[in-house]
């Protein structure tokens, strides 16, 4: 699994597989949406407004991606 946080946004996305192609979104709430491949299975969930939801600091290691 990797996990990666925009630190300008406040957005964390969980990838639980990689070499996926395709995705479709599905949102399950306002500022949670999961990521399904082409069988359906769920590949990546993104929490927008992050830090309302985890405690950043304990899910380090992670990969600060910056836009």
């Amino acid at each position: 699994m990797r996990i990666s946080y925009d630190t300008k946004l406040d957005i964390l996305y969980l990838k639980f597989t990689e070499g996926f192609n395709q995705v479709a979104n599905q949102n399950l709430t306002d500022d949670i949406a999961i990521d399904r491949d082409e069988k359906g299975k769920i590949v990546g969930m993104e929490f927008l407004s992050a830090s309302r939801y985890f405690d950043l600091s304990s899910l380090l290691p992670v990969t600060v991606e910056r836009a």
